[in-house]
């Protein structure tokens, strides 16, 4: 299998018919799998290694070049509930080699090169909201970028030249590098917090200086080391789970029974609110002033006060928002001497929108709690 295959048929897996995406809250944890192409190697000989090749006429570099691999990583983070996350992950790497050239012509190469390590990772999540759906399933990309220590292994490392044998085994740690790319989409309907990954990484690290040794045929026993680069490209599928999800909106109210004599009509109030904020403006204060004057004024059997936020944002921290907005509406009115027990408080988050908009649309005019008094 070919590194293009294992692409094709990583990505393919995709379950149809999932539900959308939300930006990460609170702590999580990931985990993934998938195939490992280790890059084409140059390789250098250093100490008596070098010198003993040196002394055979033969140019102490080469290059190793690699099967197809496998990769496993788990982490654990925390979201921001912004689209930004932060994380810790462990990994492990493997690849047999393939072919070992240079050195004046070599054979029978063979062995494993391994890499672990910890890295330290930053996302962040791209809501596009349905500009991101394809094929019926709502996706959610996102970034990242990590930095950290990671070990490389050789595991008897082998290549025949002039008769004797020249062997790499041991292991050596270097500062680490990675960029990511990928997409979340959400399992929530089978196991709420629960979301499927798909993710391209490229790791990198600084050179490695593994111990190698030469020996037989027309060499004498010596060491030295073996300097390496160390280049991944991963593709995995893996899937994320996130702890603290929100609670369930709280049910609407039910309307009270229609009084016996006909009501006299609903007068309503609208009270908006800035970008992101719960708090009262002077403007608000003397809309909610007038609502508790007039509501003394008529016969009013009933006060709601309803909250409400725009699209931009996800739909469970909207949910909390208009919430704070109505919870603020109410206490001005009560301050203003209207009893709690005659208020009916409701929060519809972005269900209930003034004006029509896409998702993540900013509107001032959704961003509102509504005074109706019947």
């Amino acid at each position: 299998m070919n590194f293009r295959t294992s692409l094709l048929a990583t990505t393919l897996l995709v379950v149809p018919g999932l539900a959308v995406a939300q930006p990460v809250s609170g702590l999580y944890i990931a985990g993934g799998a998938g195939v490992n192409w280790l890059q084409e190697t140059d390789l250098a000989a250093t100490g008596q290694l070098a010198n003993a090749l040196a002394a055979q006429g033969i140019t102490p570099n080469g290059d190793v070049s690699f099967d197809l691999g496998w990769v496993g990583v788990l982490s654990l983070g925390y979201g921001f509930g912004n689209g930004v996350r932060a994380e810790i992950e462990g990994n492990y790497r493997q690849n047999d080699v393939d072919e070992i050239k240079g050195f004046g012509g070599t054979t029978n190469a063979g062995g494993t090169a391994r890499s672990y390590g910890v890295m330290a990772n930053a996302f962040y999540d791209f809501d596009l909201g349905p500009a991101a759906e394809f094929a019926g399933v709502r996706f959610m990309p996102y970034v990242g970028v990590g930095v950290g220590y990671i070990w490389r292994e050789f595991d008897d490392v082998r290549a025949g030249v002039l008769g004797g044998t020249v062997r790499s085994d041991g292991s050596d740690g270097r500062f680490a590098y990675q960029a990511i790319v990928g997409a979340a989409t959400s399992l929530n309907q089978y196991v709420p917090g629960l979301a499927l990954t798909a993710e391209y990484r490229f790791l990198g690290t600084l050179e490695h200086d593994i111990d190698t040794t030469s020996g037989g045929g027309a060499f004498t026993v010596s060491r030295g080391g073996t300097e390496s680069e160390n280049f991944n490209h991963s593709i995995l599928i893996g899937l994320r789970y996130a702890f603290n999800q929100p609670a369930p909106p709280p049910p609407v109210a039910a309307p009270a029974p229609a009084p016996a004599v006909a009501p006299a009509p609903a007068r309503t109030y609208l009270v908006f609110f800035d970008f992101d904020r719960a708090d009262l403006t002077d403007r608000a204060r003397q809309i909610i002033a007038e609502a508790a004057q007039n509501s003394t004024r008529v016969q009013t059997t009933r006060i709601e006060v309803a909250g409400h936020a725009d699209r931009a944002g996800n739909p469970q921290y909207n949910q909390r928002l208009s919430e704070r907005r109505a919870m603020a509406v109410a206490q001005e009115l009560e301050r203003r001497g209207i009893p709690r027990q005659a208020m009916v408080i409701q929060a519809f988050g972005e269900s209930r929108p003034l004006v029509p908009t896409a998702d993540g649309v900013r509107e001032p005019q959704n961003r509102r709690v509504e005074i109706v008094l019947r």
